[in-house]
């Protein structure tokens, strides 16, 4: 069980992807079990999993390609962080995407790259080396291009090649700081670091440049980030995934790995490397915010909010610190949960009432109660209200900033707090303190589209009061910690 664990749980992924592509348009019976069916055995497993590593057990898979070249996938405590916030998330956007499509055109290749893109989600998390993380990564790009250009329309393609020109040039840096680093240290495998002995302290910094140059493309980090916001052309399911589950926070993750599993706290600190990528994090904070506060269309609000929010990600990485760590972990989870609510209501609100810009939300909590509760959910997570996980994540990382020594990263939290509320507040004002315009009331139907967006925002409620459980994102974040990342 031990070796064929990690890749049946890719397989849960993989072989619905493979036989949706082979489905007729009209096969939807077939479709939707095969997807559902999957995204259902990998909670199973990853439930399972996560009992198995609470206890102290790894599962870890070698599989040789060539001499001196392997894959290897590895189950621990870091990577099931970020598996179980993809099982359980693309469980929930599969629900919603059936019920939100119906049985619209070409939903056989929407879903087989739909899942595609989830295997490759999962097989970043479940990397065990620096050569499997990049097959992957690349992966992932080529997986979720399709999805991007979905539509097929002017917007939806100008969107899909501003993707692939900020990607590539990304993938460019990372192969060729992979190369260069395993040409001189070997092989690196995440769980025992690499071997800088033969570098030099300018060639090490020049490859943490190379590393973050390739990673900063998929976490949006500033002035790589243009991609993401112009992305909000693809259908309100692949933007949900896009944010909350895939590619954002692939390039986060990747920061988390190559921080403290490639080069160390310790190298990370000598060479000076942590204060500048934690104040690029910080710019990056408050340009998304500031940007946020000037878009008049509500995705590409919630756009600006990505770019962000998942840096809180990087700049808890960043601080190389216990408790910045542990905050930055468990936000990747709690802005999973916030972000996608937030989505699955904007999909909503077009879908059932043609709304796209701000100012048509006036009075539209009266008339679609359940979904704007939901959004107000997610966007008072966002801000930082107590209990929400949102207020969790900026305590910690607060905390885990006067820690480090770097006690202006409490301005900058702050500053993002007032910005947050900024472009948020206005929106429930008009949700909830404006009267509405006369016509029809719009449904709140299939309950396919509203169950998910329930379930995410009263998990976002669940994670800000239940933070001091050991099963709890927090929790799960002060494991990792504790076990591979303090001395």
């Amino acid at each position: 069980m031990t070796d064929w664990l990690p890749p049946l749980i890719l397989a849960t992924s993989l072989l619905p992807a493979v036989a949706t592509f082979f489905l007729h348009q009209e096969s939807h019976v077939w479709r939707n079990t095969l997807n559902l069916g999957g995204a259902l055995l990998k909670v199973g497993l990853v439930v399972f999993m996560l009992v198995e590593v609470a206890g102290g057990t790894l599962h870890e898979t070698r599989i040789d390609l060539v001499p001196g070249m392997f894959l290897l996938l590895r189950v621990d405590a870091l990577s099931l962080l970020f598996l179980t916030l993809s099982a359980l998330l693309w469980l929930l956007t599969t629900v919603y995407a059936i019920a939100y499509f119906d049985r619209k055109p070409n939903l056989s290749r929407f879903f087989g790259f739909f899942s595609l893109c989830v295997f490759a989600t999962t097989g970043i998390a479940l990397s065990g080396s620096l050569l499997t993380f990049f097959i992957f990564y690349e992966l992932l790009t080529l997986s979720t291009w399709p999805l991007v250009v979905h539509k097929q329309n002017a917007a939806s393609m100008r969107a899909g090649m501003s993707y692939l020109l900020y990607s590539l040039p990304g993938s460019v840096a990372l192969l060729f700081a992979i190369l260069w680093l395993e040409s001189a240290a070997g092989p690196v495998e995440f769980a025992n670091g690499a071997d800088f002995a033969d570098l030099d302290s300018a060639s090490q910094r020049w490859l943490f440049l190379l590393f973050a140059g390739g990673l900063a493309v998929k976490a949006a980090m500033v002035p790589l980030h243009r991609w993401l916001p112009a992305a909000m052309a693809a259908p309100a399911p692949v933007s949900a995934l896009l944010h909350a589950v895939a590619v954002v926070k692939a390039g986060a993750f990747g920061f988390v790995r190559v921080i403290h599993d490639v080069f160390g706290i310790e190298r990370v600190t000598d060479l000076g490397l942590g204060i500048p990528l934690a104040m690029l994090a910080s710019v990056t904070i408050l340009y998304g915010s500031i940007q946020a506060l000037r878009q008049t269309g509500i995705k590409r609000r919630l756009a600006y909010s990505t770019v962000s929010q998942v840096s809180y990600i990087v700049l808890g990485a960043a601080l190389v610190g216990p408790l910045a760590l542990i905050g930055g972990l468990a936000h990747l989870v709690h802005q999973g949960l916030m972000k996608i609510t937030l989505f699955f209501c904007a999909g909503i609100y077009d879908e059932r009432a043609g709304i796209h810009e701000i100012a048509e939300l006036n009075g539209i909590g009266a008339r679609m109660p359940w979904t704007s509760v939901c959004f107000s959910l997610g966007a008072l997570g966002m801000i930082g209200l107590p209990p929400m996980a949102g207020f969790v994540t900026k305590i910690y990382l607060g905390l885990g900033a006067m820690e480090s020594g770097a006690p202006w990263v409490v301005a900058v939290l702050a500053g993002s707090t007032l910005l947050n509320a900024a472009y948020f507040l206005p929106l429930l004002y008009r949700i909830w303190f404006t009267p509405p315009p006369d016509g029809e009331r719009p449904g709140e139907r299939p309950l396919g589209i509203v169950v998910p967006a329930v379930i995410t925002g009263l998990g976002a409620i669940a994670a800000g009061l239940l933070a001091g459980a050991d099963f709890s994102p927090l929790g799960w974040a002060t494991l990792i910690v504790e076990r591979h990342y303090q001395p």
